[in-house]
């Protein structure tokens, strides 16, 4: 006998485990925000049949739809774990791993081989050896361990799924519309408080950690919209255009300063590529970090700039007054970041080779703080690190791991120039190089104010993006020898 409402089911036994599937995870997940993580054990015995039964493929999409609700859920021992993220992180490396042993599916040898890749591998390899060193192996090895199951998805994981542009839209799109829900979720809590500066943080609760990680994830998925609308038509263009605007209300009521900013710098980093001058500019960027630092260090000019305790404060009730805060030197959060940073740097210069180890800034910065740079949020509850993810580098993994990092960044850069002067305008693959590469620009923009490769809503597109670099060179290279 016909249901009336069986034509909405899907007709293949496997898509209905995982419709089923995915219906268990989100009211589990509805359930742990109310109560407690506990509830996602059923989704966790779920997933193993998930993968037996179906396409161990649709994992990889699956977390992108879900990333934006992972929950970071305490762990004995001082250690933590993103749920649902980090389980189906653990499975999808599992996954790709043994369809590469396998020989199921493969990567091209020359994209295993690019420079991104191997400059990636030596990161990894200096952090190991400085693990080695650490002052607290266990958070170091943990480190390592996460790393690892960052870079088989969102690397290799991308480099073997996404095969064509069209699955750029869609992992993008399911993020976007993650992101879009819990935009909805905020607002409401937010309009509680009368969408009120000082209300951001907790109305950003329990799906984000700060305010920070919520505009971060906002920003990075707008240039996937807005190279997206430039390619579809009727009814999805229209979609589109309600995840920009949901998009864009999240970001200006979030009351981040970086991660508006990081929208224009973004757009100047455009014509930057036009232009034909990232070389240059990065020369000049090198050439100010040394000159800066020259500066600070000799003489100790840096205590010049110490802060007054006494006036250093949070405008909490005022945007207007905080921004005014920020340029005279006089905002708290800004002043704080000073203090991380300073320590940041002793600490590099006490251990300059190996640094402290990965993922061991908190707690051992607190012996290397000058005093007259500490501001009254200096107690730290929260246990952040330094604010600037290459100082963070500097400190626990000496000056190999900054340089590498840089190194990666600068050749990014580079490859998105290099890669825009050889596709063609109005073209699919330079609309997804665009995207990815204005993306990863704004990701590293937030890294001179904050250490957010480690978060899982925000570390997965920097892999991601590197990766479609990868990807994109590829397609750029197919469509040379097709027109030849």
């Amino acid at each position: 006998m016909n249901h009336p409402l069986a034509f909405l089911l899907p007709r293949d036994p496997a898509q209905r485990i995982f419709v089923g599937f995915v219906v268990l995870l989100l009211g589990g997940g509805a359930a742990a925000l109310l109560s407690s993580p506990l509830a996602l054990l059923p989704v966790a015995g779920a997933l193993g049949l998930l993968v037996v039964l179906t396409e161990w493929r649709l994992l990889y999409y699956l977390l992108f739809l879900t990333l934006a609700f992972s929950r970071e859920i305490s762990l004995p021992g001082g250690l933590s774990l993103d749920v649902p993220s980090e389980p189906l992180l653990l499975v999808l490396t599992g996954c790709i791993l043994a369809t590469l042993l396998m020989r199921r599916a493969s990567i091209p040898g020359r994209e295993l081989r690019h420079p991104l890749v191997l400059i990636i591998g030596l990161m990894l390899l200096w952090s190991a050896v400085s693990a080695a060193f650490s002052v607290d192996t266990t958070k170091s090895i943990k480190y390592l361990l996460a790393k690892v199951w960052y870079l088989v998805p969102f690397g290799l994981g991308t480099l073997l799924l996404v095969r064509r542009p069209a699955d750029v839209w869609r992992l993008a799109g399911l993020y976007a519309i993650g992101a879009a829900v819990s935009v909805l979720f905020v607002a409401v809590k937010h309009a509680g408080h009368g969408f009120s500066f000082e209300s951001v943080n907790e109305s950003v609760q329990p799906l984000y950690r700060n305010h920070v990680i919520y505009a971060t994830v906002l920003a990075l998925l707008l240039p996937f919209i807005v190279y997206r609308l430039r390619s579809v038509r009727g009814p999805q263009k229209l979609a589109w255009w309600l995840g920009l605007a949901v998009l864009l209300l999240g970001l200006l009521t979030s009351y981040t300063r970086a991660s508006v900013l990081s929208v224009p710098v973004a757009g100047l980093f455009y014509l930057v590529v036009r232009l034909r001058q990232t070389r240059l500019v990065l020369a000049a960027v090198l050439v100010a970090v040394l000159s800066g630092a020259t500066y600070f260090l000799s003489q100790n000019n840096y205590m010049l700039y110490a802060p007054n305790f006494e006036t250093t404060v949070f405008n909490g009730q005022n945007f207007g007054k905080h921004l005014e805060a920020t340029y005279k030197l006089k905002d708290v959060s800004g002043m704080e970041r000073v203090y991380r940073w300073v320590a940041a740097s002793r600490m590099a210069a006490d251990k300059p080779l190996v640094g402290s180890g990965p993922s061991t800034f908190y707690p051992e910065y607190k012996r290397y703080t000058v005093r007259s740079f500490r501001t009254y949020v200096s107690e730290n509850p929260e246990k952040s690190t330094t604010h600037n993810y290459f100082l963070l580098l500097l400190a626990e993994q000496g000056f190999p791991g900054v340089l590498l990092f840089a190194i990666l960044v600068g050749a990014a850069l580079i490859t998105i120039e290099t890669l825009y002067h050889r596709t063609r305008p109005g073209t699919p693959v330079r609309h997804v190089l665009l995207a990815c590469g204005m993306s990863f620009v704004i990701i590293v923009f937030h890294l001179l104010l904050n250490e957010l490769v480690e978060v899982d809503k925000i570390g997965s597109f920097f892999f991601i993006n590197l990766a479609l670099l990868i990807r994109v060179g590829t397609w750029v290279r197919e469509e040379n020898m097709v027109n030849e």
